[in-house]
């Protein structure tokens, strides 16, 4: 695909587990039709051999289901490009110049790690308050420096992410963007909102099933305990219990979380790397404290 050195490269993240026969060749689709850059795209079969892919795109097949986070890191080891994006396979391009918008915004300014396109959802346009990645997430359309991210759709500079990491693995699923972020603020870096740019993805609710809410509030004090400097620690989790208490009203949903919370705090949530202080106050004039 290659017509000159100075084209931006971009190594793309796919991960499947053959669940969408619709969406995912229309993905697909919209990827491969990206302009204005050098484009290398993996598809990781998460458990599964990966079914309907294009013709030319290599693919990785996992023996068993790792989660998300894990089967993207896989999925950047696989990849060339100075930039990664990380892209849900039931999402789809609208435009053909999307990557190389994002890229020209990670170009324009070297302290930038990732960057964030407006999510909405193809037909009703709806962008969800999750999609948003800061508070007063009331008005999709305005942009600004974020220091969270939405992960199912998300570049990020490749030189940054390796050096945070990559996702955390062991999340399995949910808050592993809240991490990477984290980390990537930590070394100096920041993040960006571009409602500009749209992406479209059906508005889905995750909350259907009880693996949800414990894997929800076991990471949410996972990523606090590796994360956060321990004075932070209990601040952060008590500002979420307080939440979730006011927003959960299904009582076996209660119950769940509240045994995820507990599993979080009986350990396991591997080393801690925790930020430094000069983050916190960075994430806190950026606008987002830590601590919420």
């Amino acid at each position: 695909m290659s017509t000159g050195a100075s084209r931006p490269t971009v190594g793309a993240v796919v991960l499947t587990m053959n669940d969408r026969p619709e969406e995912f060749p229309r993905a697909m689709a919209s990827l491969l039709a990206q302009e204005g850059v050098d484009l290398d795209v993996v598809v990781v079969g998460n458990g599964c051999v990966p079914e309907q892919v294009p013709a030319g795109v290599r693919t990785v097949t996992l023996p068993e289901n790792v989660g998300i986070p894990e089967g993207r890191n896989v999925g950047a080891a696989n990849v060339k490009g100075d930039h990664l994006f990380f892209f849900d396979n039931d999402a789809h391009l609208p435009g053909t110049d999307t990557l190389a918008r994002l890229v020209a915004e990670l170009r324009r300014d070297p302290q930038l790690a990732y960057v964030q396109p407006r999510i909405s959802d193809p037909v009703t346009g709806e962008t969800l308050r999750r999609w948003v990645p800061r508070l007063r997430a009331s008005d999709p359309t305005r942009p600004g420096v974020v220091t969270v991210m939405a992960e199912g759709v998300v570049m990020v500079r490749r030189d940054a992410y390796d050096r945070a990491g990559g996702w955390p693995g062991d999340f399995f699923l949910f808050h592993e963007g809240v991490e990477l972020a984290w980390g990537l603020w930590n070394l100096g870096c920041t993040g960006r909102y571009l409602p500009d740019i749209v992406v479209h993805h059906p508005a889905t609710n995750p909350a259907r099933h009880d693996t949800f809410y414990r894997l929800n509030a076991r990471n949410r004090v996972w990523v606090a305990r590796r994360n956060l400097p321990w004075l932070l620690v209990p601040f952060n989790l008590a500002t979420w219990c307080l939440i979730t208490l006011w927003r959960i009203r299904d009582r076996q949903a209660l119950r769940v979380t509240l045994a995820g919370f507990r599993e979080g705090l009986s350990g396991g949530q591997g080393p801690r790397q925790p930020m430094s202080w000069r983050t916190v106050l960075r994430l806190t004039t950026a606008g987002r404290p830590p601590v919420f």
